[in-house]
């Protein structure tokens, strides 16, 4: 670098403002912060307006498992607003997936290998997914070799399969299910980890912020690209571990009901002290499936010639195909991914309500889209991260809990959905344009 170079640099430098100087250092996206805003300025009026219910730790445990289903979605539906498309039809497939999978367990496995048998959640778990794959393939093939619009094929998609879960059982509700599938859906103590497992979960997430920071760091230098400053990285280290640890702490101060702990203590021969035992529910299955699919579709995104192609293809179409990328195979591909995402949260919801319903899903496919774009998926394409969708399905699960804690009419709470999903947007447009 000359040194002409150098000192027009510092003074650009000496220009900037210290929160611009803070945001280049640090790399983190202005929205995110914004969100989390959001999110404390929510808690913080929820807790205040229900006396501190909503900020207890059973409530925050309850908030998790609920965020779960959403969020394994909203990872889905990341890739597909990226790629320009939108899916209209994930609640009604919840749906339809959440009922074929009820009727497997509970009327057609019972008579060829019994009721509850221990393969059945793994048969049923994985012919959803397998029929999530094949739903996502249609919808796909439909839209990127028909050139039907995504808007279309969902919206008909949505009408089909809601009607479908209706046909499958003329609307009756299935129950029950089997009682290793329902710990998928966290109802009850046995459906988390406790204590120890959590904070071993929650050390093992620390380990892997630390280790992505330090292979960011010198993959960054083997390339020759600009470093972040030393505090920056500690900064981003201690963000990341202690929010990890926080969530950990929280779920660890959520107690048995007194009448289970009891009952344990006195199955498994523990003296019961006069002031009770303390048994943790610690982490819910359903937010260790979330977060898995979270790591996973990250990677996916982020880390892989597939990643690459969806966001090229997102952010100029033309482009990406005179660059060879085959835009209608990686179409059909993102929405297999949205169907199989889909299947995981049908069976997440159908075993935390221990019963395959005909309305399981309804308006889901609303509050998904309205997480994803929450958490800074532009709908132009072409931009968007899988972390901030799970943000965005936390402030939506935030919502909703709030407002059924404090008995706000259903309708009122899909009106409030409705403008927080029009504003999201329209802070999208402002970013885009550099407006804010």
């Amino acid at each position: 670098m000359s040194a002409t170079e150098l000192v027009h640099n510092r003074a650009r430098e000496a220009r900037l403002s210290p929160w611009k100087t803070f945001l280049r250092d640090t790399e983190i996206d202005p929205r995110l912060i914004g969100m989390v805003g959001a999110l404390a300025l929510i808690w913080i009026g929820f807790a205040v307006a229900s006396h501190g219910i909503f900020l207890s730790p059973r409530n925050l445990w309850n908030l998790s498992v609920q965020t779960a289903s959403w969020g394994v979605m909203a990872a889905g539906m990341v890739l597909i607003i990226v790629m320009r498309h939108i899916d209209l039809s994930v609640g009604a497939v919840l749906g339809f997936i959440g009922m074929v999978v009820g009727v497997l367990q509970a009327r057609f496995l019972p008579g060829l290998i019994g009721f509850d048998h221990p393969l059945t959640w793994l048969i049923v778990l994985v012919a959803g997914i397998a029929l999530g794959l094949l739903i996502g393939a249609f919808h796909g093939l439909l839209i990127a070799y028909c050139g039907i619009p995504a808007f279309i094929v969902t919206l008909g998609g949505l009408l089909f399969w809601r009607n479908a879960a209706w046909a499958v059982t003329s609307g009756q509700t299935v129950a029950p299910v089997d009682s290793r599938f329902r710990l998928i859906g966290g109802g009850g103590p046995d459906a988390a980890i406790g204590a120890t497992a959590s904070w071993i979960v929650g050390l093992l997430v620390c380990a892997v912020i630390l280790a992505a920071l330090v292979f960011g760091r010198r993959q960054r230098r083997r390339f020759g690209f600009p470093q972040r400053p030393p505090w920056a990285e500690v900064l981003l280290a201690v963000l990341g571990c202690g929010g990890v640890l926080a969530f950990v702490g929280v779920v660890n101060a959520y107690p048995w009901p007194p009448a289970l702990a009891h009952r344990y203590a006195d199955e498994h021969g523990i003296a019961w002290p006069d002031g009770g035992l303390f048994f943790s529910h610690g982490i819910a299955i359903p937010v260790l499936i979330a977060l898995g699919v979270a790591i996973a579709v990250n990677f996916l995104a982020t880390r892989t010639r597939f990643g690459r192609y969806v966001f090229a293809a997102g952010g100029n179409p033309e482009a990406a195909e005179l660059g060879g990328i085959d835009t209608k195979w990686v179409t059909t591909k993102v929405f297999m991914l949205m169907g199989a995402l889909t299947a995981v949260s049908a069976a997440i919801a159908t075993a935390r309500l221990a019963s395959a319903t005909n309305s399981a899903g309804t308006s889901d496919e609303l509050y998904v889209i309205a997480a994803t774009v929450i958490g800074g998926t532009s709908l132009a394409g072409g931009a968007g991260t899988v972390g901030g969708a799970m943000i965005g399905a936390l402030v939506m699960a935030s919502l909703q809990s709030g407002m059924g804690l404090l008995g706000v009419d259903t309708p009122y709470q899909s009106m409030v959905i409705g403008i927080v999903l029009v504003m999201a947007v329209f802070v999208d447009t402002l970013y885009r344009r550099k407006l804010i």
